[in-house]
């Protein structure tokens, strides 16, 4: 059997370290935010290149956070709008509307699966705050584009980095290419922990020091409260697990790169759309691409699913459903975004993971060309 993604085997090399790690914080008597998290967010910070890292619970969180410490600033109010990309997970959205903002949803390039800026401009309104794009299955959104069009309409971009860890545009990181970024550490991310995480980077120093009391019940000093707050708040352990494993990211990128190439000049079906369709580009020389998800199409997606499995081949869909047409959205469900639904009904992710060995891609390769 070739698992979508071994997290125990990925954990298990740097086992010995991550067990130190978590040894310390216990033996320390310290448990939240103390000196791991704080590490943790000073070495994040210098990695992405922005100035301020805060850790938070989870990448909702911190999607949710940048929002709410936006409304604190004065600079959003309840009803404004923030575009975002109609075939984001759910998350994405869900953290627009947990601070009443409205979502207005823009359909993606077929070709990236990000939000595509042509159809941006058209999206803008009197009350549109800012555009939010998703770096999804981890490459980078088009974001010269992108602030081009903030810029122009004196909108904040704000990144969704959740898939992106460690992705280089134009010679910045993920992270660094807005106004602020939220990033996820759920144990399948490029970089993951061993429980929930999440972090925001920015450059703003108001607005960082908002965040930093809002995700502690909105307090800077132990029960003085400037703001209606939140307990959302990055664990020490689970900083001092990513203080180990973020050492190793680059290169375990490097390594779901050299199998994102591989796949791309050597699976050969018809019936299969790959994500990058020129066979002589260079994928591993592409920074901008962390290749969280190796996301092929195929109108007999279905099919393709059971024959893989019946062949030893774990596969996952992200996602089998847009968020127009989940209930908890129940308002959009009569809305048609015609290229979102025809992505969700023919994506299919294949594994792609640092450990996976070179006789499991082969295999893979030799069964999806029989298909």
């Amino acid at each position: 059997m070739i698992k979508f993604l071994d997290i125990k085997l990925i954990n298990n090399i740097h086992k010995e370290e991550i067990l130190t790690a978590i040894r310390k914080v216990i033996d320390s008597g310290w448990y939240i935010l103390g000196e791991e998290v704080e590490k943790f967010e000073e070495s994040f910070a210098k990695y992405v290149g922005a100035k301020h890292c805060i850790g938070v619970a989870s990448g909702l969180d911190a999607l949710f956070l940048i929002l709410r410490g936006y409304m604190e600033l004065g600079i959003m109010k309840e009803g404004d709008e923030v575009i975002v990309p109609a075939n984001t997970y759910i998350a994405t959205i869900l953290a627009v509307t947990h601070n009443r903002l409205r979502p207005v949803l823009v359909e993606p390039d077929i070709e990236t699966y990000n939000i595509d800026p042509d159809k941006i401009e058209e999206a803008i309104s009197e009350r549109t705050r800012a555009i939010l794009p998703v770096h999804l299955y981890g490459r980078v959104a088009d974001m010269k584009r992108i602030n081009e069009i903030a810029k122009k309409y004196l909108l904040k971009v704000i990144e969704d980095a959740a898939q992106a860890h460690g992705a280089i545009y134009k010679g910045k990181r993920a992270g660094n290419l807005g106004d602020a970024a939220g990033f996820s550490f759920y144990p399948g991310k490029n970089l993951g922990a061993l429980g929930d995480g999440g972090a925001i980077t920015t450059n703003n120093d108001e607005l960082a020091e908002v965040i930093k009391a809002l995700r502690n019940y909105g307090s800077h000093k132990k029960y003085y409260n400037l703001y209606k707050g939140f307990n959302s708040r990055l664990d020490e352990i689970q900083a001092a697990i990513l203080n180990v494993k973020l050492k190793y990211l680059d290169e375990e990128n490097q390594r779901r790169r050299e199998i994102a190439q591989y796949y791309c000049e050597n699976i050969i079906n018809e019936k299969i759309i790959l994500p990058v369709n020129n066979r002589q580009s260079s994928i591993i020389n592409d920074k901008s691409h962390v290749w969280h998800l190796f996301v092929v199409r195929t109108e007999k997606r279905d099919v393709l699913q059971k024959y893989l499995t019946e062949n030893g081949i774990q596969t996952l869909i992200h996602y089998p459903l847009p968020p127009n047409k989940q209930m908890a959205y129940i308002e959009w469900n009569n809305y048609s975004y015609a290229i979102t639904e025809k992505i969700h009904k023919e994506i299919l992710s294949l594994p792609n993971s640092p450990i996976m060995e070179h006789k499991s891609t082969k295999k893979l390769v030799k069964i999806i060309n029989r298909f």
